[in-house]
């Protein structure tokens, strides 16, 4: 996977803030000025991602439906802190359970609409599921539930492509310290003891409808983990598996993702 192209789309130029959650400097910016009370979207980048890797999807979805959207890096990504520790199994549900949950509170994001790629729709689904915190629809690129073979795989060919070709340099672009920020992703889903990484005792308590979207070409999972958010969930589900799209359907088929995101927004 190389998350840095996105073909056809220049991204327009953005001034980033700063903000403290849970220790750590998080850089964020707002696709629009937000007014006190309105419906936010909330972008949650994958696992090699950041804020500018989103390029100018968020503005588009935006754009289309009229929200505003916070875009932010997650600690270890972009501009935000670099990482100081490794990461444990459970990041996902620390990001879920204790990060998003802060950063909602400082910047008084109430009603909510989640946007999650990779390990960002991971973490949708937690904080959604956990039943604490106002969301009002999912919208979700490739989320994972469980660790397949082809996730493990993947992250294999990953780590090779790290090694052997101009990714970091490429990572380098949109990360303050690129080694840090891939092996803190690599090394933990490579870990043994992430195989029992298993987020599906959370879907039964999500009651709100969600958009689950998966590329045919998926280099990182199957439509296993589709199948599971869609039978599993309470809310109602709508699914998208895309042609000619790998992991990154608002990189790969990016009309396509934006107008099945946009048309789902708009009809909530």
């Amino acid at each position: 996977m190389d998350p840095t192209q996105m073909p056809g789309r220049t991204p327009a130029p953005r001034a980033f803030e700063f903000t403290e959650v849970a220790g750590h400097q998080l850089e964020y910016y707002w696709t629009r000025p937000v007014v006190a009370g309105e419906t936010a979207l909330i972008f949650l980048h994958e696992g090699l991602g950041s804020a500018s890797l989103w390029r100018d999807f968020p503005a588009a979805v935006t754009n289309a439906t009229g929200y505003p959207a916070l875009v932010y890096s997650r600690y270890g990504y972009g501009g935000s802190d670099v990482f100081g520790e490794p990461r444990g199994v459970d990041y996902m549900h620390h990001e879920a359970l204790d990060v998003l949950p802060a950063l909602r509170a400082i910047l008084a994001i109430g009603d909510t609409v989640l946007i999650g790629h990779s390990d960002g729709a991971s973490i949708a689904l937690i904080h959604a599921g956990a039943g604490r915190w106002p969301v009002r629809a999912l919208a979700l690129e490739a989320a994972h539930v469980f660790v397949e073979d082809e996730s493990v795989s993947g992250i294999e060919a990953a780590r090779v492509a790290f090694e052997t070709t101009d990714l970091p340099q490429k990572l380098a672009r949109h990360h303050a310290d690129s080694d840090k920020t891939f092996f803190g992703w690599n090394d933990i889903w490579l870990d043994p003891a992430f195989r029992a990484w298993n987020i599906e005792s959370y879907l039964a308590s999500i009651d709100c409808p969600s958009l689950v979207m998966q590329g045919e070409d998926d280099e990182y999972g199957t439509n296993a983990q589709v199948a599971a958010i869609r039978d599993q969930v309470a809310g109602p589900v709508e699914t998208r598996v895309l042609a000619a799209c790998g992991h990154s359907p608002h990189r790969d088929q990016t009309d396509l993702t934006l107008d099945a995101i946009a048309g789902f927004i708009k009809n909530l």
